[in-house]
């Protein structure tokens, strides 16, 4: 069967009966009607424009995107096969859109370029995916007959980039606004400065870039060196390595020609470009090549890096003109200021900073560092602009005028507090927006989830939240390729829930597998669908078969068994495969466009059956020992519980509250029948998971929420059960799910657990 044909065929099915929940779309939009017919698009089609000129932007974007199909232009003239662009008044919403399409045309109507803009992503979306990959079509192209009206519910729909642990090129930042526009997110927040290295050319202070853009290797690259071993994905980019000071060092920063280049290529897209120069903490980079910024001493202090001092003119007199250049480059309202992390120990040192806060009236270093705020607000509004920064600004008060971006999910009530004194709030909590945090096969459920709106919002205040932003920070991050995977296809979940504001989980959740083709075609390295099925530690009594099954037909498995890492060229696994020795298999799902999904690891161990226990248990649950401590793993845990509870099942007792601690669950799990179980054990930050005294699941950290799995040969009964968990601080996640025999996973029940 013709493919094109087959498209045309599929487009015509999806709106059978009046439906339409299950248009590949994404975000879907507000209001959609589905019609009767079909538009039949090719080169004869002509072009309407009803616009005054208004949308010349989004009619070249729309011709760009048709001319590798279609081989030509479309020409500017009225016929009875028409795509019009029509201006209106009347839609005064900025983002707004009504999308016709009847047998006869396709009729775009907005009140504004972005509006427009935004209809043409809606057609690209229900165009042949041929169109993405640039091919030319001999066939028309056909758009089902509908009719849409589409707004987003939050103005505010962000992504966030750290180019300062590592850096990008300036064709990748183009590409992920390219992408960005696809799915009508409309902020790309930029992390312009830290620490580790300075990525802007400031010319009024030029070691900035000579110096402080460039640095040795630290331990993040030493991290991301190992893990290039098992995943190439983590090599670090060789083009931002050079000799210099007699020894290799990475670094790199973009010119201003660059940036207004990069500035001019996000505003055709409709995408706004948020510059963050981080300050007055996270400013190493600055301070090693202007060393007067600080007071004595530089480099690291206790937990975070030495910040500038706030009570010296100079260091006022250096952020004003680094601001100056900034706000030259970007002509977004906004200028982000960061003021998070701030290591306050030696402004509590110094002489200078007691004297101006005496003459102040500044009670502690909180307020002094308010104190600073306040002169950069100060400062950025005289050119009108405004400010926006991390939560921490809210600690020694601020006034409303400033814009918080919330992301210590720990401390939830700082978005209430914040819209209760006035501010504008944009939401991006560590979990789920932190999207270099590892994903797993609930993240694309947990971002499409995300609460936008917390409960304690007063409703006369609702209004204050802009909406949402997903942030990745890249000190693990080295390379394209695998910021693509961290930020893909999470993006498309969080673009939908801050469009839309409802809850399609089921229609996006089939609507995502149709968009794994589109983005090969935009020629994203974005992470595979989960492979499930198989435990990383898996026993066999005698042998047993590896068999598992792709989540799509389009995509396929590759293995090795010789410890390598797996490639196209490696066997497709197309039957199971017998194992009846010790042995490790990786394996990897690839899609038809060669992208490969994540590295799997399966370690088969040969064991015997373990037989049940006799023992005296007829109490339900397990204990829970408590441990009222701050710790980072397991092995950590000593001395006696400060109170022991029972908890029915692997959860956290309601009665704990401590934002950091342990917790030892002993008791017994009764298995219903004999059987190999898998148990697949959820944790942030670290847990281990032992039955019949042996480890089965050692998920030490810390990290992020990650699932490890592993399993244990039992006969029917009773048989000893132990978990280990650490919360080092910041918001848990601890989850234990099993299946037996290679059936699907489910929460264990509470009934299985007793002491």
């Amino acid at each position: 069967m013709n493919k094109l044909f087959l498209t045309v065929l599929l487009s015509a099915l999806l709106v059978i009966g009046g439906k339409a929940q299950d248009l590949p779309i994404i975000p879907y939009p507000a209001n959609i009607e589905a019609k009767a017919g079909q538009f039949q698009l090719s080169a004869k089609t002509q072009l309407v424009l009803n616009d005054n000129g208004r949308f010349t932007n989004e009619v070249s974007t729309l011709q760009s995107v048709l001319y590798p199909a279609l081989g030509q232009y479309l020409s500017l003239n009225k016929g009875d096969n028409t795509i019009v662009f029509n201006y209106s008044p009347e839609i005064t919403s900025p983002e707004e859109y009504k999308l016709d399409i009847t047998p006869q045309s396709v009729t775009i109507t907005a009140g504004t370029p972005a509006g427009a803009f935004y209809a043409v992503q809606t057609i690209r979306q229900l165009l042949p995916i041929e169109v993405e990959q640039g091919k030319k079509l001999l066939a028309p192209m056909s758009l089902p007959a509908l009719s849409i009206t589409d707004k987003p519910a939050f103005e505010w729909r962000g992504s966030h980039i750290d180019i300062a642990r590592h850096f990008f090129s300036l064709d990748y930042m183009k590409r992920h606004i390219d992408r960005l526009s696809y799915y009508k997110m409309n902020k790309l927040h930029i992390h312009l400065t830290d620490d580790q290295g300075w990525r802007v050319e400031v010319k009024k202070y030029p070691k900035l870039t000579s110096e402080g853009a460039w640095r040795n290797y630290n331990n993040h690259d030493s991290v991301c060196i190992k893990n290039s071993k098992e995943n190439p994905d983590f090599e670090i980019d060789h083009r931002f390595i050079i000799n210099k000071w007699e020894k290799d060092i990475y670094g790199g920063y973009f010119t201003q020609d660059q940036i207004k280049e990069l500035v001019k290529y996000a505003e055709s897209k409709h995408v706004e470009l948020i510059p963050e120069v981080d300050m007055p903490g996270h400013m190493a980079a600055a301070i090693s090549a202007y060393p007067f910024l600080a007071e004595g001493k530089t480099g690291w202090g206790k937990k975070f890096s030495v910040p500038i001092c706030p009570c010296n003119d100079d260091g006022y007199t250096f952020i004003d003109g680094v601001l100056d250049e900034i706000i030259e480059l970007f002509p977004s309202k906004y200028i982000h200021v960061g003021a998070d992390e701030v290591e306050k120990i030696t402004w509590e040192e110094s002489e200078a900073c007691k004297k101006l806060m005496e003459r102040e009236g500044l009670k502690n270093v909180n307020e002094l560092q308010s104190y600073f705020v306040h002169h950069v607000q100060d400062y950025v509004e005289s050119k009108g602009k405004k400010l926006i920064g991390w939560d921490e600004v809210l600690q020694g008060g601020i006034n409303s005028n400033v814009d918080v971006m919330f992301w210590r999910g720990w401390i939830p009530t700082a978005p209430a507090t914040a819209v209760k004194n006035g501010n504008y709030v944009i939401m991006t909590p560590t979990n789920p927006m932190y999207f270099d945090f590892l994903p797993n096969k609930s993240t694309l459920y947990n971002v499409y989830h995300m609460e936008v709106i917390y409960d304690d919002i007063p409703k006369d205040k609702v209004h204050l939240i802009r909406g949402a932003q997903a942030n990745m920070w890249a000190e693990k991050i080295p390379s394209e390729n695998r910021a693509d995977f961290m930020l893909f296809p999470r993006m498309t979940a969080l673009a939908e829930r801050v469009w839309t504001n409802k809850s399609l989980w089921d229609s996006y959740s089939q609507r995502i597998l149709k968009h794994y083709p589109r983005l090969d075609a935009l020629k994203v390295n974005y992470r595979l669908p989960d492979v499930e099925g198989f435990a990383q530690e898996s026993v066999f009594i005698d042998q047993v078969y590896f068999d598992i099954k792709s989540p799509l037909e389009s995509m396929k498995i590759h293995y090795t068994t010789n410890g390598s890492i797996p490639t196209i060229q490696s066997p497709v696994l197309d039957n199971p495969y017998l194992v009846n020795k010790p042995q490790q298999i990786k394996f990897a799902l690839f899609s038809e466009g060669g992208v490969r999904g994540e590295i799997y690891t399966i370690n088969y161990k040969q064991t015997s059956m373990k037989k049940a226990v006799n023992a005296k248990a007829s109490k339900k649950g397990l204990k829970a020992d408590f441990y009222d401590i701050r710790i980072d793993k397991t092995t950590k845990i000593t001395g006696k519980p400060n109170k022991t509870f029972v908890a029915q099942n692997v959860v956290v007792p309601k009665e704990i509250k401590a934002p950091s601690f342990g917790v030892v669950y002993n008791g017994y799990i009764k298995v219903p029948e004999t059987g190999i179980y898998s148990f697949y054990f959820t944790v942030d930050d670290s847990g281990k998971l032992y039955i019949d005294n042996e480890v089965i699941v050692d998920n030490e950290g810390p990290h992020s929420p990650v699932e490890k799995s592993g399993q244990a040969a039992m006969e029917k009964g009773l048989h000893p059960f132990k978990i280990e968990f650490v919360e080092g601080g910041g918001g848990y996640t601890l989850r234990l799910e099993y299946s037996v025999n290679g059936s699907k996973a489910q929460p264990v029940p509470d009934s299985w657990f007793v002491y």
